[in-house]
Parts: C-alpha cells; structure tokens; sequence
C-alpha cells in the first residue's frame, strides 16, 4: 500500500485517521482520549454524554421537570456537564498528543446552547468540532469565537455549497476540513437527499471528486476531506491516497471502534457485532428527526416494521372508495376506509392489536394495549432531546410544537439509545452501526473473537488493514 503520511488537522501533525463521533456516549473520553494518545484524531460524543458521581459511578439522566420546556432545560445541563466530563477524561488520557474532537448534531435539542456551554467549561480541551445531521450553517460562528476548527458533515458538494454561501466563507480560517458521510453506507443518521434512491448506492468518487473541484474552486485547495461510511481497511482506498483529484485525504472509522477494549458499549453489543453477516444493517425511515438512519436488524426494528405495515388510509367522509364504514376507540369514532382495508383491519383486531391510533398522514395503525401504553407515556416523558421530533411533535421555537400531529410509528430516539448504552439489551433497543460492520465476522484480525485496544486498533488500520 502507498505510504499514508501525516497530516496537519486541527493545528497539530497527526495521523489522517479519525475516530467517529458516535452519539449517545457511544464515543466517550475514554475510547477518543486513546485514539488521540495513538496519533490519530479522536472524537467524544457531545450528544447527552455521561457525566459521574463522586464514586465514579454514571448519573442517570432522570428529568423532573413537569413540562417539556423545563425538561428540556435539564436535558442541556446534563449534555453540558457530560461534554466537559468526557472532554477532560479524552484529555488526560491522549497525553497532549493527536487531537482531541467532539461530535454533535446539529437537530439535537439545544445543540447550540450545549456547544457554548461545553466549550466554555473546557476551553483549551477541544481542538475541532464535528457536526452534521442537518445544515449547521452556526457551527462556523460558534467554533470562531472559540477559535477552535469545524468539521462540517455532509453528503454531496450541493450540500456544502450551500453552507459555503450562507456562513461558512466568513469564516474559512477555521474549517479544519469537510467530512463526506456516504449516506448509503455510514452508520447512524444519513444524509440521504429526496433525490437519492436510498435502495441505489452511488460510488463516492465521482462524489468526492465534485466535491474537491468544488473546494478548489472556493480556495480550499489544502482543506482535507475526511471520507467517512463503509471505510475498513486502507488498502481499498489506496487510489484515493495522492491523487489530484482527491487532494488532502483523511478516512474516518465509525464502525470499527465500537470493537475495543476502551469502547464503552456492552460485552453483549461486541459480541453481537462479531456474529453480523451482510445485510444485517438496515437502513430505514423510523427515526422521530425525519433523517434515513442505518441500524443493525433486530427486535426492535421488527416492531417498528410491523407497527408500519398495520396500516391503512382513512378518511373522516365517506369518499371514493373509501365508502365502508369502520367504528375505532372507546368512543366509537367512525371513519371510512377500503373494503379491502376494513377487512385487513379487522383481521388486525382479532389478533390482539385492539388500539387504533391516528397518524399525521391519515393512516392508521393498529398496536396492542402495551405498546399503545408506552408509546403515550414516551410521548408524555418528551424532554426535547431533538431541535424538532416527529415522534411527540416537540419543537424547540417559541411555540413548543412542530403543528403537526405526533406519529406513532416512530418512537423515543433519546429513551432508546440511553438503554442501548447503559444496559445490555440490544434486541429491543437501536443499534446504530455502519453497513460494513458485518466485517467483524469475516475479517482474519478478529478470529477468535480477538478484541484489540485502540492502540492496537489504530497501529493495525495504518498498515492497510
């Protein structure tokens, strides 16, 4: 494999390899303070990350607020306390050296409040931060003032071109480099676009290739872009190393790390990573932000799946072919669906899914009594986690509410991905991952259910492997 050299990011020398930014305390100041310690750029989550007690234990983030606005305000507390927790952790244990990132997203409930309030309290701790999920034109102005770098993520040159217009060319002193997330491949949240067929994969060169001739043509000629989504191993990207129409490159790895000792997911997340075969990562539309997001198939996306497919159209008037009438709830509301519907309906009913619950789309779905329970208590317990959520109709303006009706099809993102990481179960909870995370099973390095350190990990991926 070509040499992979060094790379000034962040103002310091460092290896081109990035640990990525996973949400939810997924990357804590643990794993990233070891990926910076190794030579590499780290990043902590900045999305409600864990915070301790005296006795080192973990604060569960409960809320006693009564109303969403008063839960969301102890929601951006604890996402600030647990920023400056993991980022002193990341820096005591890099040792001063790589660099040291945190990663937020951009529709995340006070995302800019927790970035002022993190960066604040840990000043001189963090050298870049990473943002996507959304267009956070912001994030410039914010990392200026703190003069620390940015690292937009995005998935087409489109998408940057319109960052570029709207901010970020006022501020081009401190955009450390552009992260290409390809949204067919990453895990978590993708930026896949109305344009794009989520089923049909386009190859990233073409991409980055518009994306650098692009930059070049702004004056970013020496901005890195970091390639992110579906990276494994080097040696399949040796092409893209010094070449002119790729320019400066870095490579970031989401999936990978989750595999190590520092990693902070459980024993029984590792293990299930080590059994994943292709395909088991799904990407779909369940996530409460509107956004496609990639997650390993399990009994929780089942549900959601099955939740969707129990579903028909009404209408509140007897029109077209909806001319059958269908009586639903306690109250015996009637509506009128197909015949065909009806009948399907009814076939739903008679097998215990009894609730009936409006979408905002005029559909219906139809659930048993304890999933109808969780799904009004989850909504009820809103704490605002995100800058507007189709799932409860949370919105963070002035108003407190998207307008629109709360979709029972999606679910708690903020409920789930807290259980996710602090408790062991991984069938009924989401489990983001990136699609090549079915490597683990096939790749000669982890036979055995071999688990490297980070130090390991990273000496191991410079080699092109």
């Amino acid at each position: 494999m070509k040499s992979l050299n060094s790379i000034v990011m962040s103002g310091r020398e460092v290896l081109p390899v990035i640990e990525g930014g996973k949400g939810i305390a997924v990357s804590s100041g643990q794993s990233s303070g070891a990926w910076a310690a190794a030579g590499g750029i780290a990043t902590f989550s900045g999305v409600n990350a864990d915070s301790y007690d005296e006795n080192g234990d973990i604060i569960p983030q409960i809320y006693h607020g009564r109303t969403r606005r008063e839960r969301h305000d102890e929601l951006v507390a604890y996402g600030i306390k647990g920023g400056i927790t993991q980022a002193q952790i990341a820096h005591e244990i890099s040792g001063g050296e790589g660099r040291i990132h945190m990663n937020v997203l951009w529709e995340m409930g006070g995302a800019e409040r927790i970035l002022h309030g993190v960066l604040e309290g840990a000043k001189g701790l963090i050298h870049g931060i990473t943002c996507g999920a959304g267009m956070p034109y912001r994030v410039a102005q914010i990392a200026a003032d703190y003069k620390v770098h940015y690292y937009p993520i995005i998935s087409s040159s489109r998408a940057f071109r319109a960052l570029w217009k709207r901010a970020y060319h006022k501020f081009a002193d401190w955009l450390g480099g552009v992260v290409y997330e390809d949204p067919w491949l990453a895990g978590g949240h993708n930026g896949l676009s109305n344009s794009e067929d989520p089923l049909v994969p386009q190859d990233p060169y073409p991409r980055i290739v518009e994306l650098r001739k692009l930059m070049n043509s702004l004056g970013l000629n020496n901005t890195p872009i970091i390639m992110a989504g579906g990276v494994w191993h080097l040696e399949e990207w040796e092409d893209w190393i010094d070449n002119p129409e790729v320019g400066p490159i870095a490579f970031q790895f989401g999936t990978r790390p989750l595999l190590t000792h520092e990693s902070p997911i459980s024993e029984a997340w590792k293990q299930k990573l080590l059994t994943l075969k292709k395909g088991d990562v799904y990407l779909n539309k369940f996530s409460p932000t509107g956004f496609y997001s990639s997650a390993v198939h399990n009994d929780f996306l089942d549900e959601l799946k099955q939740r969707s497919e129990r579903q028909v159209a009404f209408s509140t008037e007897e029109v077209g072919d909806h001319d059958t009438a269908f009586s639903m709830g306690a109250r015996k509301r009637e509506v009128f669906l197909t015949a065909h519907d009806k009948e399907r309906a009814e076939g739903w009913l008679s097998e215990g899914f009894d609730q009936v619950m409006k979408t905002p789309d005029s559909t219906l779905i139809f659930v048993d009594k304890p999933k109808m329970a969780e799904i009004r208590k989850d909504q009820v317990d809103c704490m605002g986690c995100l800058s507007q959520c189709s799932f409860s109709n949370w919105a963070e303006g002035d108003k407190g509410t998207t307008g629109r009706k709360a979709d029972p099809r999606s679910f708690c993102i903020q409920k789930t991905l807290q259980d996710a990481i602090h408790t062991s179960d991984i069938e009924h909870n989401l489990m983001f991952a990136g699609h090549a995370a079915y490597r683990f099973a096939t790749d000669p390095y982890y036979a055995n259910g071999f688990i490297p350190t980070v130090k390991q990990l990273v000496d191991r991926i410079m080699t092109g492997k």
